[in-house]
C-alpha cells in the first residue's frame, strides 16, 4: 500500500487515511480550484505510515502501558507521562520505504515549484475537524522546511506530536481512544506570506454566532502569530447577502497592533522562523486592501457554500489564508467547520447582564459574552502552570496549546496579546468561558490573589473590574413566541451590540443613534476635518492627526467610520428598516468633540437652540452634514443595505424640511431614488399641527416622546429643579400623540415612536396600540417584556371589537 496520497487523489471522505486537515485540502483542491480558490500542491503521509511505523518499531505496548490510568489533572504526571510518549514515536526510525516514498514525493514537488522548495509540514489528525470536536492546535506544525533531510525529521515531529499534552487532554476529554486515532502528515509548498500577511477567516460573527457576515483576521508575517495570539490583528467584518449581490459590504473594519511579525529564520532546525518588530509605520496600515478583503470574503463563501452541500447543513467554516509576498496572490492553507457557534441554538437565548459596575483594572477585546468572577492567578512562565487552582481567572500575556490542561479549569482567561481568532479565544468558546484578550497590560494591571470579575457582556470592549461584582443571567426560549401585528422595534446606538441583540425577536431598528458613533468611533467635530486650520489647540490637533492617520485624507476618516457603524448596526437586521437618526447633538455636546470648540457658539438653553435640521443647510455646519449624507450613501450605495432610512430630527417648519431635503440630494441622497424613504421626528408641537403639510415631504414619523412632552408642557427635561412636572403620560402630550398617530394614517405615512416612555411604562405601550401606532422602539432590555403586553393588548382589543360586530373576522 503507498504511504503517500497527492492533493488532487484526496477527497473529505478519506478523513480516515489523511486526517481531517488534509482530506479538507484535498477536497477544497480538487473541487475549488477550478473555481479560482487557490490551494498550494502539496501531498499527505497516511496514517497508514504512521500505524506502520508503530509496528515496525515495536513499541505499542509500551505506549499503551504509558497512556493507562492516566489522570489529566494531574498536570505534573501527565507532563512527564506525555514528554515519554513523545520521546518513544520520535525516536522510533522511519521504515525504509516510507522515507524513500517522502523524499521522492518532495522531490517531485521541487519538479513543480523549483529546486530545494520550501514547504509546511503539518500535522493531521484522523479524528479531526470533525464537526463536534475541532483538535485544532493539538499537534505541531513546522514551517520553511527545506531539502529531504529535513522533511523526514519535521514528520517524525509531528508524528510524536500526536502525545502532546494538550492533545492527550482534550482526546480524553473528548472520549477518543489514543491509539485508535492515528496521526497524517500534510505536506504543503509554503506561501512567501514572510513578505506579506496571513491570518484566520470565520464565516460567522465568532461572539454571538450571528451567520450573515464573514470574519477575516490579519497580520503581517507567518501565520503562526495570529493563531497562536501572539499579535492583536486587523480584523474586517463582511456582510455575506449583499456581497452575493455583487456590493461591497465591508461593514467594519478595526486596526491592529500587529507588533510583531513571523519571517524565515537561518533555515537551521533551530532556526526555521524567526519573529522580529514592525516599524510603526507598517503597524498603522492595514495588512489587507478592502479589495483583498472582498476576494478573500468571495473565496470563504465559496469554501462555506461547498461544505454545506457536502454536509446537506448549514457549515460556518475556520479558514486559514496567506498572501504571497512575491507574487500578491491570495492562498486558502487550511479550512475545517467551526465548532463552537454553529452548535448552539439560535431560538435560544442567553443573556448574561452586569448589575453593578466597578473600578476597571484593564479592557481588551471580549470573547464568549459572559461574565465569570474570581481570585486572578497571573503566570508568566509555562513552568509556573502548576500554581493554578481550579475556579481562579488565568491572566497571562498570551496563550498555547501547552496551556490547554489548566485552561480547562478556569474561570475566565485574561491575556495581554491576541485578537479575536488567537489561541485563547478559540479555547474559551470551545469551553464556554469568557476571556478577554489583547488587553495590553493585563498581567501588570492585575495581581495574583486580587479578585476580579471578567465582564463579555457589554459589547465587543471586554472589561476587568476590581472585585466580584454581581451579576444575573437571562435565559429565554423563543421557540414559536408569537409576533404581535404592531413593528416592535428597538433603539440602538452601539454597533458592538447589533450582531448579539439582532437575536431577540424584532421589526428592526427604530432610532440608531449616529451620535454614539461619532462619540465613541469618531470622535472628532466633523467641521474640524474639513477645516483643521481653524482648530487651535496644538494637542488636539496632533491628537485629530493621529486618528486620521493611514485615511485618504481627513473627511474621508469621518465617511469611512460612520459608513461602518451605520453598517454594522444595519446589516444583521437587513432586510427590516433600520432608521437612523442624523446627528442630534446640542452645540455644548458637538463642543465637547475633539476640535469642536472652534466651531460651535455658547448658547443659554442648547436644549431648544441650534441643533438638529436648523444646522444642516446652515454655513456653520453644511459641510459637516455633506459628510453624514456621504457616509449613509456609502452604506445604502456601495455595501447595498438599502433597509437604511435617514431620519431628521428636530425639524421645526415646513420650509426648513424643504431646505434639508435639498441639502441631502446635494450629497447624493435623493428621496424615491433606490427607494430611498426619508423619515422626520415628531417631536415639536408644529410637527404634530402641521402634519398634512410634513406628509408631502416625508415617508414617515418617529415621535420623540421626551421632546415633544418637554415642548408641550415647557419643561426643560435636564433640569433637576422641575423634573417632577415631566410626564409623558400627561393627557395633552398623549392627545397630540394620538393626532401623530391618526395624521399618519390619514396621510398614508408610517407613524412610530422612539421615545423612552414605551420602554418605562408598559400602560404606555397599551396606548399606543390601542391607537393604531405603526410600531413601538423599545430599548434592548424591554423589548421581550413589551412584546409580551402589546400581544396581550391585541388579543384585548380583538376581542373588543368581536363583541361589537359578531361578523368581524
Amino acid at each position: 500500500m503507498p504511504f503517500i496520497r497527492w492533493f488532487s487523489e484526496i477527497t473529505i471522505a478519506d478523513v480516515p487515511l489523511v486526517g481531517g486537515k488534509n482530506a479538507s485540502l484535498g477536497e477544497m483542491y480538487r473541487e475549488l480550484r477550478p473555481l479560482g480558490v487557490k490551494i498550494p500542491n502539496g501531498f499527505a503521509v497516511t496514517a497508514e505510515a504512521y500505524r506502520h511505523l508503530l509496528r515496525s518499531a515495536g513499541i505499542l505496548s509500551e505506549l499503551e502501558r504509558l497512556l493507562a490510568g492516566l489522570d489529566k489533572g494531574n498536570v505534573a504526571d501527565l507532563a512527564v507521562r506525555g514528554r515519554r510518549l513523545r520521546e518513544l514515536v520520535y525516536g522510533a526510525p522511519l521504515p525504509a520505504p516510507l522515507a524513500v516514498e517522502i523524499a521522492a514525493a518532495y522531490r517531485r514537488l521541487c519538479v513543480e515549484y523549483g529546486e530545494d522548495c520550501d514547504v509546511a509540514v503539518r500535522s493531521s489528525a484522523t479524528a479531526e475537524d470533525l464537526p463536534t470536536a475541532s483538535f485544532a492546535g493539538q499537534q505541531e506544525s513546522y514551517l520553511n522546511i527545506r531539502g529531504e533531510a529535513q522533511l523526514l525529521d519535521a514528520c517524525r515531529r509531528c508524528l510524536a506530536s500526536l502525545f502532546t499534552d494538550r492533545a492527550i487532554s482534550y482526546r480524553i476529554d473528548q472520549g477518543f481512544d489514543h491509539l485508535k486515532v492515528a496521526l497524517s502528515v500534510g505536506v504543503m509548498k509554503m506561501v512567501r506570506s514572510d513578505l506579506a500577511a496571513s491570518g484566520v477567516i470565520f464565516t460567522l460573527d465568532t461572539e454571538s454566532g450571528f451567520r450573515d457576515v464573514v470574519m477575516v483576521t490579519g497580520a503581517w508575517g507567518l501565520g503562526e502569530n495570529v493563531v497562536q495570539g501572539a499579535v492583536n490583528p486587523d480584523e474586517f467584518t463582511v456582510f455575506k447577502p449583499t456581497l452575493r449581490q455583487g456590493f461591497r459590504p465591508l461593514i467594519r473594519r478595526r486596526l491592529g497592533e500587529k507588533k510583531i511579525r513571523m519571517i524565515y529564520g537561518s533555515g537551521t532546525s533551530k532556526e526555521l522562523t524567526k519573529n522580529v518588530e514592525v516599524p510603526k509605520e507598517e503597524r498603522r496600515r492595514f495588512c489587507l486592501t478592502d479589495d483583498e478583503v472582498l476576494v478573500l470574503s468571495r473565496q470563504a463563501l465559496l469554501i462555506e457554500e461547498h461544505y454545506s452541500k457536502k454536509s446537506g447543513r448549514d457549515t460556518p467554516m475556520d479558514i486559514e489564508w496567506a498572501k504571497d509576498g512575491e507574487s500578491g496572490e491570495l492562498f486558502i492553507v487550511q479550512a475545517r467547520p467551526e465548532t463552537v457557534q454553529s452548535r448552539k441554538r439560535l431560538d435560544f437565548l442567553e443573556t448574561y447582564i452586569l448589575e453593578r459596575r466597578g473600578d476597571i483594572l484593564c479592557s481588551g477585546t471580549s470573547v464568549g459574552e459572559k461574565i465569570a468572577a474570581g481570585p486572578a492567578r497571573v503566570i508568566t512562565d509555562i513552568h509556573r502552570l502548576n500554581d493554578f487552582r481550579p475556579g481562579e481567572v488565568l491572566v497571562a500575556d498570551t496563550t498555547t496549546p501547552d496551556w490547554e490542561p489548566v485552561m480547562k479549569q478556569a474561570a475566565a482567561i485574561v491575556t495581554n496579546r491576541g485578537g479575536r481568532t488567537c489561541h485563547a479565544a478559540i479555547v474559551s468558546r470551545e469551553l464556554g468561558i469568557p476571556s478577554v484578550v489583547g488587553t495590553g497590560d493585563g498581567t501588570t494591571r492585575i495581581a495574583t490573589g486580587r479578585e476580579i470579575t471578567a465582564s463579555c457582556a457589554e459589547g465587543d470592549v471586554g472589561r476587568i473590574y476590581d472585585g466580584i461584582l454581581p451579576f444575573r443571567v437571562e435565559q429565554v426560549d423563543l421557540a414559536g413566541m408569537e409576533r404581535p401585528r404592531t413593528k416592535i422595534m428597538m433603539n440602538l446606538g452601539n454597533p458592538e451590540e447589533a450582531f448579539s441583540l439582532c437575536r431577540i425577536p424584532n421589526d428592526g431598528v427604530g432610532l440608531a443613534r449616529m451620535e454614539f458613533i461619532i462619540t465613541n468611533h469618531i470622535k472628532v467635530h466633523p467641521m474640524a476635518l474639513v477645516h483643521p486650520e481653524r482648530v487651535a489647540d496644538e494637542a488636539q490637533r496632533r491628537e485629530i492627526g493621529e486618528l486620521t492617520a493611514g485615511y485618504p485624507d481627513m473627511p474621508a476618516y469621518f465617511v469611512e467610520r460612520l459608513a461602518e457603524g451605520i453598517g454594522t448596526i444595519a446589516a444583521p437586521f437587513f432586510p427590516k428598516p433600520v432608521i437612523v437618526r442624523m446627528s442630534d447633538f446640542k452645540t455644548n455636546e458637538y463642543a465637547s468633540l475633539l476640535g469642536g470648540r472652534a466651531f460651535e457658539p455658547a448658547e443659554e438653553n442648547p436644549m431648544i437652540g441650534f441643533r438638529g435640521a436648523s444646522r444642516y443647510y446652515d454655513e456653520r455646519y453644511r459641510e459637516g452634514f455633506a459628510l453624514e449624507c456621504r457616509a449613509l450613501k456609502r452604506v445604502r450605495k456601495e455595501m447595498g443595505l438599502t433597509n437604511v432610512i435617514p431620519m431628521i430630527p428636530f425639524c421645526r417648519r415646513v420650509t426648513e424640511a424643504e431646505k434639508v431635503l435639498a441639502e441631502m440630494a446635494k450629497n447624493g441622497l435623493v428621496r424615491g431614488e433606490n427607494g430611498l424613504e426619508v423619515y422626520v421626528m415628531c417631536e415639536i408641537p408644529n410637527n404634530v399641527i402641521m402634519i398634512d403639510e410634513f406628509s408631502q415631504l416625508f415617508d414617515g414619523f418617529s415621535i420623540g416622546s421626551n421632546d415633544l412632552t418637554q415642548l408641550t408642557l415647557g419643561v426643560d427635561r435636564d433640569s433637576a429643579l422641575v423634573a417632577h412636572v415631566f410626564d409623558e403620560r400627561d393627557p395633552g402630550v398623549m392627545r397630540l400623540i394620538s393626532q401623530v398617530v391618526e395624521g399618519g394614517r390619514r396621510n398614508r405615512r408610517h407613524s412610530g415612536i422612539c421615545g423612552q416612555a414605551p420602554s418605562d411604562y408598559p400602560e404606555f405601550a397599551a396606548f399606543l396600540v390601542k391607537q393604531g401606532i405603526d410600531s413601538i422602539s423599545l430599548n434592548p432590555d424591554s423589548v421581550l417584556k413589551i412584546t409580551l403586553r402589546v400581544l396581550e393588548m391585541e388579543k384585548e382589543l380583538s376581542r373588543e371589537q368581536k363583541e361589537r360586530n359578531p361578523q368581524c373576522p
